[in-house]
């Protein structure tokens, strides 16, 4: 932003206080000699610059933009172009200088001259590259436009737009091929045998259809029918998996912090500086999120990514057994559970843009080191990697997230009590019962108490085979995560503990080796064979 923008005085060119210094000055001439003539050139200099300033507020010009992204979502780290079209609304010549207001995170707000030289049919387009680090919901805009008036004696500038909403996914990390997808054939999907009666042909039949190879011609029942029949002895069926994401504020209990994830404020917005608003001291609405838990984001559009490449139908539940991007802002529909196909990743990666750790913060026990007190969102200080181009503070618009989360911690033993009850409770297993044994089920978990590991432990039965990640910051102090995890194998989960520096590939491939006897593939047979 310029930075005549940051004073409210910047009105006037040049010319225009020099007109308006020459009329104050004819006028006290006019005033000391007693002539009418300096008087009436004293009242038209100083009516010209007044007469421009209404002009240019009152008679503003008129203009149309188009925004469009290429590609849009984008991955995080990953380069988009913004190709911009504007054309007058409208007659009017003339020439503005447009600035595009962009969150401080992508650096500087590009300028640029309107018209653009040689624009064909009045429309001029322009294009820049953006790239975040971070995923989110960034508003790009409004395009400010400042005017002038024909003599050049005043300024103005105002949006002519209110700027496009540019999702960042978070990007998947390739994962290795482990035993979870053994069940599959080769055009990944689970053929299952059907066996009602053995003896009765008509089941196992159906009419000869084009292309239907001749060895599986079934000749008795073709006799009995009069017309060709064929052997229809394997079904063919979808795998299907359940993602379990925890997004619990109380399950990530270190290093929360906000970054600028969704940018709320607009230039010219209640709050701002100068006429177009503030350039950016953060992005607006923060994400309450942790590294924690972005490695926890990471990794579920990684094992979605991974199992969709491998034709599953996937389901995302939150530690409640509610739909998992129900609180997400980015979700494209909320309510949903199942996604399938090319859409249904995609509408997944949009869904992880913009989730956030979400319900009331209470004590849990890796909440203290020391004996101190955890520090409440709002007053961690950006972590030291963050980059120049990447960067945005905690802004003030994060503090009400921080007082919630405060008082909720001091709601008391009875508030903390109807939180725990609520996860992994009979509404997940009701929802994980609904698809009994008919895949995998995947937890990517925070910090648990072992009384929660109790509570999540007897899901492991719903599934053909059911893994855990518990993404953790005490992953060296052992103990209690040591618990944990024996309480989760004893019940059937594979459970692999990590951090936020944890190598994700290395994760996924370690279920493998967690339990040497039994192979990931052999529990997913199991399970289709279970379902007949």
């Amino acid at each position: 932003m310029a930075l005549r923008d940051r004073f409210s005085g910047h009105i006037f060119s040049t010319r225009g206080w020099g007109l308006l210094a020459a009329g104050a000055v004819s006028l006290l001439a006019a005033q000391i000699m007693g002539r009418r003539d300096l008087l009436a050139l004293a009242v038209l200099l100083l009516l010209l610059p007044l007469l421009a300033l209404a002009g240019t507020r009152v008679l503003k010009p008129r203009f149309r933009v188009y925004r469009e992204f290429g590609p849009s979502p984008v991955e995080a780290s990953a380069r988009t172009t913004v190709r911009l079209a504007i054309a007058r609304n409208g007659p009017g010549t003339g020439h503005a200088i447009m600035e595009e207001h962009l969150p401080a995170r992508f650096g500087e707000s590009p300028v640029f001259l309107f018209p653009a030289r040689g624009a064909p049919g009045g429309t001029s387009r322009y294009e820049y590259h953006l790239r975040s680090a971070k995923r989110g919901q960034f508003v790009i805009g409004p395009v400010t436009a400042e005017f002038s008036d024909p003599f050049g004696l005043s300024f103005h500038r105002h949006a002519i737009d209110d700027g496009d909403l540019l999702t960042v996914t978070p990007a998947a990390v390739e994962l290795p091929e482990t035993g979870l997808a053994g069940a599959r054939g080769n055009d990944g999907v689970t053929a299952t045998r059907i066996r009602a009666n053995p003896s009765d042909d008509d089941v196992m039949t159906r009419e000869y259809r084009h292309g239907d190879p001749m060895r599986r011609v079934h000749w008795a029942a073709t006799a009995r029918h009069g017309s060709l029949m064929v052997r229809q002895e394997e079904s063919v069926t979808t795998p299907e998996a359940t993602i379990i994401l925890d997004h619990r504020l109380s399950a990530y209990p270190h290093g929360v912090f906000g970054h600028g994830a969704f940018s709320s404020a607009r230039p010219g917005s209640s709050g701002s500086s100068g006429p177009a608003g503030s350039s950016g001291s953060g992005d607006g609405h923060e994400l309450l999120t942790c590294d924690t838990f972005e490695w926890a984001v990471t990794a579920a559009m990684s094992i979605a990514a991974h199992l969709a490449e491998r034709s599953y139908t996937l389901r995302f539940l939150d530690s409640a057994g509610a739909p998992a991007f129900r609180q997400s802002p980015s979700a494209p529909d909320p309510e949903a559970e199942e996604y399938g196909g090319t859409a249904g990743l995609q509408s997944i990666a949009e869904s992880l843009a913009a989730i956030q750790l979400s319900g009331p913060q209470h004590p849990h026990p890796h909440r203290t080191r020391g004996g101190n007190p955890r520090t409440l969102p709002g007053r961690q200080p950006r972590p030291s990697s963050a980059t120049k181009g990447d960067r945005a503070a905690f802004s003030g618009q994060a503090a009400p997230a921080a007082k919630s989360a405060a008082r909720s911690s001091a709601a008391g033993s009875s508030v903390v009590a109807a939180t725990a009850a609520r996860a992994f409770d009979d509404t997940l297993m009701d929802k994980l019962s609904a698809h009994r044994l008919r895949g995998p089920i995947l937890a990517v978990l925070g910090n648990l108490t072992a009384s929660e590991a109790r509570a999540l432990s007897p899901a492991a039965a719903f599934g053909a085979n059911a893994f855990a990640l518990l993404v953790t910051d005490h992953l060296h102090e052992s103990g209690e995560v040591l618990e944990v995890m024996e309480v989760l194998r004893l019940g059937g989960w594979r459970a692999v503990a990590v951090s936020a520096r944890s190598s994700l590939p290395d994760a996924w491939a370690a279920f493998d080796a967690a339990d040497p006897a039994m192979s990931a593939a052999a529990d997913v047979r199991r399970g289709a064979r279970s379902r007949l």
